[in-house]
């Protein structure tokens, strides 16, 4: 008996000092809040991957990931309610235009190309830019977005006044098209495309980049708070290692990311869609570094050349060159 106390003193005296570790390791991790720019999708894959596997607390970083407010994840960031936050090199080129910026900085490359483009319905002329003539495009009626469209259109030699723009009212691609309710659509082929395509629509598409490269500009991207930055350089770079750890697993392991993002979803956006985000996944794991040999790399021809495009159609008001992005922290 007194054996069988003394070896459940002791089993009791391990617990509570494996406890106090564990209080004293959690104490040790830096909060860091990422905000999302949406519900989780295959585009923050590597995030989830990287808390699944432990990565963030080896970089001694405790991982809040938060759904954006109503005014999204630039302005959270910026306030510093957040660290980090995702955005688009072409939806946070206003805020940077500001006569008093954002308190944000672009940190890292999501995926390395530009991957959106215009899905039709399958034969009706939609393969080329010019071939909109005559069709009703749902918009959302951003200033940038129109003159994209218009721009490739003209390029194509199209004239994008034949096109007729209906209210952007679009939750299920595949079955607005197939209902005739719009004629083409400005989607992202890694997670819409692939719904559709799974769904057995026949669509033509094209992709921006392929009518003229400055349309490659980067999207999405992550953010970081400037005095975060500043006060906390290493941390950040602690952050983006980890995260990078989490994107180049998802690279190599597709199907088992992907069911980490469907386990570790808590808004319930995921559910009952596996199939999806599992050919999501194959499909986008291509993306995040494609051809580049860094992760996260921003070349600076490639954002600067997008925002010069801004600047002389007058979408901006300030010349953004070299302005807001850096890769300085990264590996």
């Amino acid at each position: 008996m007194k054996k069988v106390i003394s070896i459940l003193l002791i089993l009791c005296m391990l617990a509570a000092f494996t406890a106090c570790s564990q209080n004293s390791n959690d104490k040790d991790l830096k909060n860091i809040t990422l905000c999302l720019d949406w519900t989780p999708n295959t585009n923050h894959t590597g995030f989830f991957v990287a808390m699944a596997k432990g990565y963030y607390e080896e970089a001694g970083i405790k991982l809040t990931v938060v759904q954006p407010p109503e005014d999204g994840a630039e302005l959270m960031t910026a306030s510093g309610q957040a660290q980090f936050g995702i955005s688009f090199q072409d939806t946070i080129a206003a805020s940077y235009a500001m006569e008093k910026p954002l308190d944000v900085t672009a940190v890292s490359a999501i995926l390395q190309h530009n991957t959106s483009g215009i899905i039709t319905r399958k034969g009706e002329g939609g393969s080329t830019p010019k071939g909109l003539e005559g069709m009703r495009y749902s918009t959302w009626n951003s200033p940038i977005e129109i003159a994209t469209l218009r721009s490739v259109m003209e390029s194509d030699g199209g004239d994008f006044d034949k096109v007729t723009l209906l209210p952007n009212a679009v939750t299920n691609e595949a079955e607005a098209l197939r209902n005739k309710d719009t004629d083409a659509i400005w989607i992202f082929y890694g997670w819409a495309g692939v719904s559709c395509k799974l769904s057995g629509l026949d669509f033509d598409y094209f992709n921006f980049t392929d009518i003229d490269p400055v349309f490659d500009y980067y999207t999405p991207i992550i953010i970081a708070n400037n005095s975060f930055l500043k006060a906390e350089p290493e941390t950040a770079k602690a952050f983006l290692s980890a995260t990078e750890k989490g994107y180049r697993y998802a690279i190599e392991h597709p199907e088992e990311a992907a069911q980490i993002l469907v386990d570790g979803d808590e808004t319930g956006a995921l559910s009952g869609s596996v199939e999806l985000v599992t050919e999501s996944q194959k499909w986008i794991s291509e993306q995040y570094m494609a051809d580049s040999e860094k992760w996260g790399y921003i070349d600076a021809a490639r954002w600067n050349g997008f925002y010069k495009w801004l600047y002389d159609n007058k979408l901006i008001e300030k010349d953004l060159t070299d302005y807001g992005f850096t890769n300085d922290y990264l590996s």
